[in-house]
């Protein structure tokens, strides 16, 4: 309390200062307001970027591999593909199986767009996937209702199937559709399980394929294979894709490595394949996400210099206006340590005040952005301490100097000053 009393006649001061040229400070205070603003929103840009790149890769799985299909781009490359490679097929899988150590599960996936569905939906038709029971412990998924499908239901190929939260709504409306009956193509399947909501990434990764898991049909691997006919099924793959789950001390990137040198040399490296894992995208978007953080920071840090350039120039012009104000604190008992005080004081309060209106500014900022380019921001307590905690000592280290130079007045000349 001592401490604080001695401070407060240097506030007053301060304060009074600013109110009496309240265009001068508020022009002053403009650089930092524009920098503390954009400090916040960047790093709520880049937030709000984190928290959907970890959503996407938990939604993928970090401990889990994922081997799809390479679709080609018309039948022709389709026709000169399958002259070197049969493409992806329960043979490659069960290579992966017998030679790949580490594994915990794993399960191919053969996928179907329906051409025909009832109950009819306006929306989006969901997609058709066929894997084994595993496909749930490798995925890590949930249900809302009812159960997912096991080994003997596998094996019958039994007509049932799980829906994803979007494909119930959209089929069978918000009533328990557990027991209910869906027309996929030719075949009714009964729904057996409802999964609870999935994360949605916006993210898209080179050769991965765009997987709604919210807007899915998921049906036993036998059941899709027998009841289901793929045209020009010589052409296509037999498989589509293969989910692998690797034991928690395996590392996923290697173990990555040999499975795409199996595929490699059993395909005759015909490129129709690509393996993803998510480890590695994680660590590859945390580099880019860095680069970019460091670069946006530099940016809103210039504006910061800016409005530290803007304070000392202004308080510049402010201990010449109140040279004769100096020497009389001086001639009556002032130290030089309490005119520092002072000035600084003043240079510090500009800062906090700027800081303050910028945090509420960057705040807006960050709304907007959200609202007009789709990003996602996430606006953290960290971003507003580090910006106005840098805004703080921006105004600190760009009003030693004036406050310095008001102290080293002489006494004498300052009375005199006109």
């Amino acid at each position: 309390m001592p401490v604080l009393s001695s401070y407060l006649p240097e506030l007053y001061m301060g304060l009074s200062s600013l109110l009496v040229h309240k265009l001068r400070s508020l022009l002053t205070m403009l650089g930092m307001i524009f920098g503390v603003g954009a400090v916040v929103a960047m790093l709520s840009i880049t937030a709000g970027a984190q928290k959907e790149m970890m959503s996407f890769i938990d939604q993928l799985g970090v401990n889990n591999i994922i081997v799809e299909a390479r679709e080609a781009m018309d039948r022709n490359e389709l026709q000169q593909v399958r002259a070197i490679s049969p493409g992806l097929t329960f043979r490659d899988f069960r290579a992966i199986s017998e030679n790949v150590q580490g594994i915990e599960a794993l399960t191919p996936r053969k996928r179907f767009k329906p051409q025909k569905l009832l109950p009819k939906t306006s929306q989006e038709m969901p997609m058709l996937i066929g894997v084994l029971p595993n496909f749930m412990q490798i995925n890590s998924l949930k249900l809302v209702a009812g159960r997912f499908f096991d080994e003997t239901d596998n094996l019958r190929s039994a007509p049932v199937c799980v829906l994803g939260e979007s494909a119930k709504v959209n089929l069978l409306g918000y009533e328990d559709a557990i027991g209910k009956y869906v027309k996929v193509n030719e075949v009714w399947l009964q729904v057996i399980g409802v999964l609870t909501p999935q994360a949605a990434a916006d993210t898209e990764v080179e050769g991965l394929s765009s997987l709604n898991r919210n807007n899915l049909v998921i049906a036993p691997l036998n059941t899709v294979m027998r009841r289901f006919e793929d045209n020009n099924s010589y052409l296509k793959d037999e498989i589509d894709g293969i989910y692998l789950k690797v034991l928690p001390n395996t590392d996923s990137v290697e173990t990555a490595n040999v499975v795409k040198a199996i595929l490699s040399a059993t395909h005759k490296d015909a490129g129709d394949f690509t393996v993803i894992v998510p480890a590695g995208l994680l660590e590859e978007r945390r580099r880019t996400q860095f680069i970019f953080s460091v670069v946006m920071i530099c940016i809103a840090g210039i504006s910061l210099l800016v409005g530290g350039i803007g304070i000392m120039n202004i308080m510049l012009a402010t201990v010449l206006e109140r040279t004769r104000e100096i020497g009389i604190r001086r001639a009556i008992g002032a130290r030089q340590g309490d005119i520092v005080r002072q000035f600084l004081t003043e240079a510090v309060l500009i800062s906090i005040v700027g800081g303050l209106i910028g945090i509420a500014f960057g705040f807006g900022l960050s709304r907007v952005i959200a609202g007009a380019a789709g990003w996602s921001t996430v606006v953290t307590w960290s971003s507003i301490a580090v910006a106005f905690g840098v805004s703080v000592f921006i105004g600190l280290l760009f009003g030693i100097y004036p406050a310095v130079q008001a102290a080293k007045l002489d006494p004498i000349e300052a009375i005199r000053y006109e």
